[in-house]
């Protein structure tokens, strides 16, 4: 063997080992990170519960509504969102708990002033262990025929399949698509004997953060930021809210259910984009940084609200608004905004309206009294006005039910106005249906695309890689000592 053939070697045997060395070096932080406790916080989960079930509720026999609860979203065609995870995951055994925020109320064959069906699902919690996965969930339905309502907190609803699902090593986000949902004994007790166990449910979607330890604080959507200003006095803040003024304020509205599905559905497929400081919250829209004053004697607010939020998509949908403003006397609100429609080639011209009324909402019977430095309204019902219906293309008539508004006016420097339902970083910004795609894991390196599922693959693929770098140094090695063997004979 010649000199230069075993320096070759030596030179690809050293390679070899220090690519190991790398690796090894590369992995072992992230296996002792992986051995910590996370907190679970921030994140959604989409559950169409069973959409033939939406379909009975809402069609021609029991002629009946679903309602949103507690900040829930709809996504895509039939998806309910819940909000705002905490829990908490061990990447050591995969074990996994997180509850959500929100609910769904289903009512149907209405007689005289009650309904037969009245079903309430809310809280919906996802645990998993051992491999194994249940869905848990308030229940609150009035039985099938006997119209007995039963009211029970976090009813074991559904088993989850988990096969080929490896919850060990994770470092977040974890995300689980399309899981399958099966109905429990006890969940069809609750669902007021509408199917029997064993019923397929809708699959469950659903992605989380992740924080170490009980570190982080989710999105701090809503939190008081510190201002590196000394507090006031009490004093000094008796009379700034004598004086009226506003330190900070947000005014959140979800528009119209139904709007917003007709946006992203199949008809406009089309989104909406936020800007100038307006916020997501998934079934609201969030127009902070108020100014303006508020009279407590009178009860009467004027506030003004950053943020514009413009819908887009096919058939001329293209509506801003923008400017919204809020005021409040006698007992009664009004939400304004400028409107901005483009129309379309067939003949609409659009609108352009400056400071338009667009609903009215109640705001009496001393709703609008400070506490702890807080004026608020929270999921007040709104009315469609006639120039909001002119917004609207005339989509709506003047009158018609909007989604409800809540409100919140801190008259003080320390007042912490309530916080936005938190979608997690995985969420996107405009709601889309899941894709079709099954249970699966997501490598580490992949976790910044927010959009595809993600429970990282840690230590395990690391330890798969080590091994194919070991095997393939092992047979390269074996032919070039056969090629050395061979040649020496020669």
């Amino acid at each position: 063997m010649s000199s230069s053939s075993r320096q070759a070697r030596a030179i690809a045997r050293a390679g070899a080992v220090v690519v190991l060395t790398a690796l090894v070096g590369a992995l072992l932080p992230t296996a002792a990170a992986h051995a910590e406790d996370r907190t679970v916080r921030g994140g959604r989960l989409d559950w169409g519960i069973k959409s033939s079930f939406q379909s009975y509720v809402t069609g021609p026999i029991a002629q009946g509504s679903s309602t949103l609860q507690g900040g829930a979203a709809t996504v895509g065609g039939s998806q309910f969102r819940f909000h705002s995870a905490k829990g908490s995951y061990d990447p050591d055994s995969g074990a996994f708990s997180a509850g959500f925020s929100g609910g769904v109320h289903f009512l149907g064959h209405k007689k005289g002033g009650s309904y037969e069906l009245d079903l309430t699902v809310s809280r919906p919690t996802v645990k998993i262990s051992g491999g194994s996965g249940t869905l848990y969930a308030d229940m609150v339905s009035k039985e099938k025929g006997t119209g007995k309502v039963t009211s029970t907190a976090q009813v074991p609803l559904a088993t989850l399949g988990m096969s080929g699902i490896n919850m060990k090593g994770g470092s977040g986000p974890i995300a689980l698509n399309n899981l399958p949902a099966t109905l429990t004994s006890q969940g069809a007790k609750a669902f007021a004997g509408y199917y029997t166990a064993g019923t397929e449910l809708d699959r469950v979607s659903l992605s989380t953060d992740l924080v170490a330890g009980s570190a982080g604080s989710g999105s701090g959507s809503g939190e008081k930021k510190p201002s590196g200003k000394p507090s006031k006095k009490p004093s000094e803040k008796k009379e700034k809210a004598k004086a009226g003024r506003i330190e900070d304020a947000a005014v959140d509205w979800g528009v119209r259910r139904t709007f917003r599905e007709y946006v992203t559905g199949s008809i406009a497929k089309g989104e909406w984009k936020l800007s100038a400081g307006a916020q997501d919250g998934g079934a609201l829209f969030r127009f902070p940084r108020g100014e303006g004053t508020y009279d407590e004697k009178k009860r009467t607010l004027d506030a003004d609200f950053a943020g514009t939020v413009r819908f887009t998509g096919e058939h001329g949908l293209d509506l801003a608004l923008s400017k919204v403003a809020v005021e409040v006397e006698d007992g009664k609100g009004t939400l304004f905004a400028d409107v901005d429609s483009k129309g379309d080639s067939k003949g609409d011209k659009g609108v352009a309206l400056k400071k338009a009324p667009l609903i009215t909402f109640a705001a009496g019977s001393g709703r609008l009294k400070p506490a702890d430095g807080l004026v608020s309204l929270t999921e007040v019902p709104s009315k469609l006005t006639a120039d909001g219906a002119k917004a609207f293309g005339g989509m709506y008539k003047a009158g018609s039910t909007m989604d409800p508004l809540s409100l919140a006016v801190a008259l003080d420097a320390d007042a912490k106005l309530p916080a936005l339902p938190d979608l997690g970083s995985s969420a996107s910004p405009s709601p889309q249906a899941e894709k079709a795609a099954g249970p699966k894991t997501q490598n580490a390196a992949d976790a910044s695309d927010s959009s595809s599922p993600a429970v990282p693959i840690g230590i395990g693929a690391g330890v798969a890689v080590l091994l194919a770098a070991a095997v393939t140094f092992g047979v390269v090695r074996k032919k070039r000592a056969a090629a050395d063997a061979t040649g020496s004979d020669s």
